[in-house]
């Protein structure tokens, strides 16, 4: 008898031919169903361009990245408006601010006009900033606002 052509029994009673599609469940798992999601599963990842800028620029005004690191990220006025922002330390405070929300306009091709809300302990503020892409498709903030409380 060809061994080949034969099929193998599986320890959960199925039988499945060698070189055969390989299972989708578990051995011994009967059911076609998912296990249910968990509520700890985490967040789906940021992306985008104005996500990564979101939280470079943080970083910069709350004192945690020197003001030099966005410094091919900008384009003159945008770093001109940071070198003075950055030393007012807008989001340095005890607590660590973060990032809760991101969101984004196309007002044209190779535009972006973004907004980002930071929370700091219970207090909100708000982040606004302009990307323009440039000839070599990199992304460059031209413009950056901040509002809400400050300490």
């Amino acid at each position: 008898m060809d061994t080949t052509l034969s099929s193998t029994v599986r320890g959960d009673g199925s039988r499945r031919r060698p070189g055969g599609p390989a299972p989708t469940r578990p051995t011994g798992r009967r059911d076609s169903r998912r296990p249910a999601a968990t509520a700890a599963e985490p967040r789906a990842p940021r992306s985008g361009p104005h996500h990564w800028f979101a939280e470079r620029l943080l970083a910069v005004l709350s004192g945690r990245r020197p003001v030099h690191s966005l410094l091919g990220h900008t384009v003159g006025p945008a770093y001109e408006q940071l070198v003075t922002l950055a030393p007012a330390d807008p989001f340095r405070d005890r607590l660590r601010p973060v990032v809760r929300q991101c969101g984004r306009f196309t007002p044209g091709p190779g535009v972006i006009e973004a907004f980002a809300r930071i929370a700091t302990g219970d207090r909100v503020s708000a982040m606004a900033f302009r990307l323009e892409q440039g000839p070599d498709l990199r992304w460059r903030c031209a413009a950056v606002e901040i509002q809400g409380p400050r300490p």
